[in-house]
């Protein structure tokens, strides 16, 4: 049985005035002429705004009614939880279970971070201490304030490489400012990171699109690389985070090519390379993945003790003992380095936080992005406080950890009481680390954030994504970190404002044997009716778009239909319906072109019909009036009402445009025998 709209009085006395039509109320079945099957009628409720004649305005209750009522109903506990996070696993704590998993876990996190830290604090332009009290203050502190109980955090190599490209324009690698600025970062870094935390903004970052993400890592991998070849060389290289002055002085400076350490370098990446590799295909050696750096260090201190080879660079001298408690002595340069710490804070949202989320879904538990960004922020601004430099998460470290079946964050603890150990006992020893085993573990590390992969993906699957890769990865390369982090995000956010102002629309057809209505481009068999356009908007309708979506509806009106058409052959398009489901929000902009494309609609005698809106849409074009001027009875429940609708009025139409040329024709005698057989000629029925 078909169905049609609520309100189709009109169509009751168009039928009556054909002469065959029923003359039955709107809740009647209606029987058109020809045609044995009634339609019943589905009511379309449409919103009363007699006390809403103007929008309410905006509720500023109701935005915080929600954490009002939260916090009403908070505990005690639910407060301790809140505010220190660790809670949450120490009161479910199994140690029978957890203990020995997570000791482990925290050795080898922290056998694997003593070497990486040193070697991402040469990186950053800092003494290689800075690295392990970056390690230390931070590891403690996100314990208690932090979420997620497999996160590693600590120095990582994106974020050693802008600190170094941030303060090299502004100190010198070897001043005492350069050490007090990086210092200062991770205060700012704090409080942003804090900041944003509290205001819940973490939701911000989603304009950045994965393909921009993974353009700029890789891209910034290749210059960090590039950055430690010098160690391998054994001569200096410019400090930039452009490809083209690094690789110009690299090839300018060939002539001071010194074979030891590039030996060396070489050996102890390659052994890095293959224990890495192995640690990852076989589960049941996965601790050679986390002992690779210690193993890379310890071979070159052995190499570097035994032979003492003159031209391969040792670390020197490093200050034994805890940091110790101290203020950023200075703010002076804090307005120059705002930018970078709102650019680290945003790799901290993208990859310590996108990290975190992913092993609590792993882990099976819950993790709030906002809460772990405030945790990161607590520890970057107490960390600063005893001589670190900006710390997030490591990605590398973090997949360590859960490898190791971390459970809690005790494994940080465990972690921290290494670096601390380390500190107190074993930096003696660590005078005899060549540079070329640290270059050689960095380079390791940020191998694999050269995402090759990726771009393979990209080009196979959307080459739009593939062209944001490019764009990014190629900026980042040519012109630096900063202006390739802005085009990537700019061209991100162009992206989505132009899908947003340029919506798809879809024509749609019937399917055979059904009341469904789908893209014709999508499903060819779908077939439309002649002198009806249906229109399916798949994107809200706001000032941006609108203009598009005129033209669009422009286009179809007078496009010629390639498609399966069926029904009466009429000579125009007489009905345009708007199939309004998809359209989550329409604003006042929108609703005035609405009215404006009514108007032209009518004086080319076509009618507009609105199928399916939902509340919030209805209710804003109830308001505006377009209800009225459309007219109540060409609003439907859905899209086949709506077609049913305007078959009868298509044919009726049909009807009297016939006996019109018959009276033309032969008289205005309706009692002819003629005129009776023309009126028994069977129209087009309505369909199931």
């Amino acid at each position: 049985m078909s169905y049609a709209s609520l309100s189709v009085k009109d169509l009751t006395s168009l039928v009556s005035r054909s002469g065959t039509g029923s003359s039955s109320s709107s809740s009647s079945p209606l029987k058109p002429p020809g045609q044995t099957r009634p339609v019943k009628v589905i009511p379309l409720q449409h919103p009363d705004t007699s006390n809403e004649a103007r929008p309410p305005s905006i509720p500023f209750d109701d935005i915080f009614s929600g954490w009002t009522a939260k916090i009403k109903r908070m505990r005690i506990v639910d407060w301790v939880d809140t505010l220190f996070p660790c809670f949450r696993w120490i009161r479910t704590y199994k140690w029978k279970e957890y203990l020995k998993l997570d000791l482990m876990a925290g050795i080898t996190v922290g056998i694997m971070l003593v070497p990486q830290a040193m070697s991402y604090a040469k990186l950053a332009g800092l003494p290689p201490i800075y690295g392990l009290y970056s390690s230390f203050v931070p590891i403690f502190v996100y314990a208690v304030f932090g979420s997620s109980r497999q996160l590693a955090i600590g120095p990582v190599a994106l974020v050693s490489l802008l600190v170094s490209n941030a303060l090299g324009g502004i100190a010198d690698t070897n001043e005492e400012l350069h050490i007090e600025l990086a210092i200062l970062l991770a205060v700012l870094v704090g409080v942003l990171e804090c900041i944003m935390g509290l205001l819940r903004l973490g939701w911000l970052i989603r304009f950045i699109s994965h393909s921009v993400i993974s353009g700029f890592t890789s891209a910034s991998a290749i210059v960090i690389g590039l950055s430690q070849i010098k160690y391998f060389l054994g001569y200096s290289i410019a400090r930039s985070s452009k490809i083209v002055p690094i690789v110009e002085s690299i090839i300018a400076g060939a002539d001071k090519f010194q074979w030891p350490p590039f030996l060396m370098g070489s050996l102890i990446l390659v052994i890095l390379q293959v224990m890495k590799h192995v640690g990852k295909a076989k589960k049941e050696l996965q601790f050679l993945r986390a002992a690779a750096p210690l193993t890379g260090i310890v071979l070159g201190t052995t190499i570097a003790k035994v032979f003492h080879p003159p031209s391969i660079s040792l670390v020197g001298e490093i200050p034994q003992g805890l940091p110790t408690f101290s203020f950023p002595r200075s703010f002076d340069h804090a307005k120059t380095l705002l930018p970078t710490s709102a650019l680290i804070t945003g790799v901290a949202i993208l990859e310590s936080v996108g990290i975190a989320k992913a092993l609590a879904a792993k882990n099976r538990y819950e993790l709030d992005s906002n809460s772990e960004l405030f945790g990161l922020g607590v520890a970057n601004i107490l960390g600063s406080l005893f001589s670190a430099y900006p710390s997030t998460g490591s990605f590398s470290r973090s997949a360590v950890n859960n490898e190791s079946e971390a459970k809690t964050g005790l494994s940080g603890l465990i972690t921290g009481i290494i670096i601390g150990c380390s500190l107190l006992f074993l930096t003696p020893m660590f005078k005899y680390i060549p540079q070329c085993a640290l270059a050689a573990i960095v380079i390791s590390a940020v191998s694999g954030l050269v995402d090759y992969d990726e771009a393979i993906f990209l080009w196979r699957v959307d080459k739009r994504d593939f062209t944001l890769w490019t764009i990014t990865s190629t900026t980042t390369l040519f012109f630096g970190i900063e202006i390739g982090v802005l085009v990537g995000v700019g061209f991100s956010l162009a992206f989505v404002i132009h899908e947003s102002a340029n919506p798809h629309i879809a024509v749609l057809g019937r399917l055979p044997g059904t009341t469904v209505y789908r893209n014709i481009k999508q499903y060819p068999e779908a077939y439309t009716y002649n002198g009806i356009v249906i229109v399916r908007i798949d994107a809200p309708i706001y000032f941006a778009n609108i203009s598009y979506i005129k033209d669009r509806l422009r286009e179809y009106e007078v496009a010629v239909d390639k498609y399966t058409n069926r029904g009466l052959e009429v000579e125009r398009i007489n009905f345009v319906i708007l199939e309004m489901s998809p359209v989550t929000h329409i604003d006042s902009s929108a609703v005035e072109a609405l009215k404006e494309l009514y108007q032209e609609y009518k004086t080319r005698d076509i009618q507009l019909a609105i199928s399916n809106p939902n509340k919030d849409v209805h209710l804003t074009i109830a308001r505006s009036g377009m209800v009225e001027l459309v007219g109540k009875e060409w609003y439907f429940v859905r899209v086949h009402d709506a077609v049913q609708v305007c078959l009868q009025y298509v044919q009726s139409s049909n009807l009297e445009d016939k006996k019109t040329s018959f009276s033309r024709r032969y008289g205005s005698d309706n009692n002819s025998s003629s005129f009776k057989a023309l009126l028994q000629e069977p129209l087009l029925s309505v369909e199931k």
